[in-house]
């Protein structure tokens, strides 16, 4: 949906100023992110060294979002995100982030009916089933890095029944999410951590 076939060009100065080379004019943070929420592509190059900084720049137009008071991210997923970071699974969060987002972004519509539809009182049972989806995308995902087939692993350690994930609580989608998760990391790390052979 970006208005351009191909990405505009920024160019980042050592004064920290924004060089749009499409329009010809210094743009700031703002105007990057009204151009990220119009659908206009962009790539930004640090303009000493050509290094490609778009990550950076799209990181810091979310901080500075966050500091506006705009609390998008919750602190308990920061903290989980933060954990993350040097963790067995980190290879794969991004990919279960960018599938999450763009289940989230194709439904959205569906989710703002909801939303209305909880505000005179109906049940979010949409936000359930899209909590159930999205659990169910992290599975086929973790299920590929697994070293054997998925039930394997629970026959392997007799007497350790295997841990249902919690039923996700329409007052409480979020939280019961976490717990999944968290439930899967356990999975994984032990799985990682067990010495061959066993």
């Amino acid at each position: 949906m970006a208005k351009t076939q191909e990405p505009v060009t920024i160019k980042k100065y050592a004064n920290r100023r924004l060089y749009n080379t499409g329009t010809s004019t210094y743009v700031t943070l703002e105007d990057l992110a009204t151009m990220v929420k119009e659908g206009e592509d962009f790539v930004v190059f640090d303009a000493k060294n050509g290094d490609d900084i778009t990550h950076s720049v799209l990181t810091q137009i979310i901080f500075e979002q966050e500091n506006k008071g705009q609390n998008l991210l919750p602190i308990a997923f920061l903290r989980q995100i933060i954990r993350f970071y040097g963790d067995s699974m980190q290879m794969m969060v991004p990919r279960y982030l960018e599938m999450s987002i763009d289940s989230f972004t194709k439904e959205q519509e569906k989710f703002r009916d909801q939303v209305a539809k909880t505000l005179t009182g109906t049940p979010l049972g949409g936000f359930d089933d899209h909590v159930r989806r999205n659990m169910e995308m992290f599975e086929r995902a973790f299920n590929i890095f697994l070293p054997f087939p998925k039930g394997e692993g629970d026959a392997a350690t007799p007497g350790t029944p295997a841990t249902p994930a919690p039923a996700a609580s329409p007052t409480d989608d979020l939280e019961a999410l976490k717990r999944q998760m968290a439930d899967m990391q356990q999975k994984l790390e032990k799985l990682v951590s067990k010495p061959e052979g066993q």
